[in-house]
């Protein structure tokens, strides 16, 4: 938030890899790729090791099970076009059915200039396994998540009166006091 100040999210200038250095090598890069979509653009030595490979360059839903990719579209396009973060469990699976239990955090950046960077994210075991660069994981399967940095704000909202106990009888109707308040009127309460 302090890195965003007013703006929806901040830009990737405003992130100094000094600031972040103690979880450098679990955080990757997104960048939008005119052609397929949402690609790697950096990747820590951490995200790489629990692939075994370099995946720079590679498409970020090319990572993910079949049954997780819409979810994560979805997922994606609030981080992207809403400007809210995500944190997510992760299930990671290897071509032997080894699991092991995944963090993901994705986080929006502002596209400023001609950079095509758009999130900033981390993905860590709970507990590193201990087969972490021998074996690689094959595909990832989206558990659980919530939204983070989207903050509620009360402008745009109406504002509704507190209901008096004692309703009014006009013209035959019984009408009780409330609903939305006129923008001279005063909050109750």
């Amino acid at each position: 938030r302090r890195r965003r100040g007013l703006r929806r999210a901040p830009a990737r200038l405003d992130i100094n890899p000094g600031d972040i250095r103690h979880v450098l090598g679990d955080t990757f890069m997104l960048a939008a790729d005119f052609v397929d979509g949402i690609r790697f653009r950096l990747a820590g030595t951490q995200v790489c090791a629990l692939f075994a490979r370099e995946i720079k360059g590679e498409p970020f839903n090319g990572l993910w099970s079949e049954a997780s990719r819409e979810q994560l579209e979805n997922l994606l396009g609030a981080v992207l076009s809403e400007n809210v973060g995500v944190v997510a469990g992760v299930l990671g699976r290897t071509q032997d059915g080894t699991e092991t239990e995944l963090e993901l955090l994705l986080l929006p950046l502002v596209p400023e200039g001609h950079s095509r960077i758009r999130a900033l994210g981390a993905l860590a075991p709970l507990a590193p396994p201990y087969w972490l660069g021998e074996r690689a994981i094959s595909e990832l399967d989206l558990r659980t998540f919530r939204h983070v940095g989207a903050e509620q704000s009360n402008s745009g909202h109406p504002r509704f009166r507190s209901v008096s106990a004692e309703p009014q009888t006009k013209h035959g109707f019984r009408v009780y006091s409330g609903g939305r308040e006129l923008p001279t009127d005063k909050p109750a309460g």
